[in-house]
């Protein structure tokens, strides 16, 4: 497998979301299964989420500095990250769009090739701001491994 991957690889990805708010922890954990691609010295990892309120199509883009989180389907959101800058996104549902915001602390990602295998992470920490409110800092740990 060449190092600059064109095409997309099947992965199976491990997601878990800590949030802490007001002295609370929750943590969520997914497993998924996705794609990724490596275009342009940006990272791409593409997967579905199926919730009640519908299908909710996610993309993760990373490089050295920054990600976004796209999603779209039932819900549809931007939410941009630059370590150590205020980044403004937007969630827009059935019940109209509201505006969010990120601080991130840290921003992490590692992908490593052998054979033909393809393991990965991204990890983000950031506080997480809902119409200029701080909702919570979260963590997101993002595994990735090719099936």
């Amino acid at each position: 497998m060449a190092h600059h991957l064109q095409a997309s690889v099947p992965v199976n990805i491990h997601l878990t979301t800590s949030i802490e708010h007001e002295g609370e922890k929750e943590v969520f954990e997914l497993m998924l299964s996705g794609e990724f691609q490596e275009k342009n010295g940006s990272f791409f990892l593409k997967y579905n989420e199926v919730q009640e309120e519908g299908t909710i199509q996610t993309v993760v883009k990373f490089s050295d500095q920054s990600a976004v989180i796209l999603r779209s389907g039932a819900v549809n959101m931007r939410l941009p990250f630059h370590e150590k800058e205020q980044m403004n996104g937007s969630y827009t549902s059935p019940h109209g769009t509201l505006a969010m915001s990120t601080r991130t602390s840290k921003l992490l990602h590692s992908r490593t090739y052998n054979e033909s295998r393809l393991e990965g992470r991204l990890q983000l920490d950031y506080h997480l701001l809902m119409q200029g409110t701080a909702v919570g800092s979260y963590t997101l740990d993002l595994l990735f491994k090719s099936t």
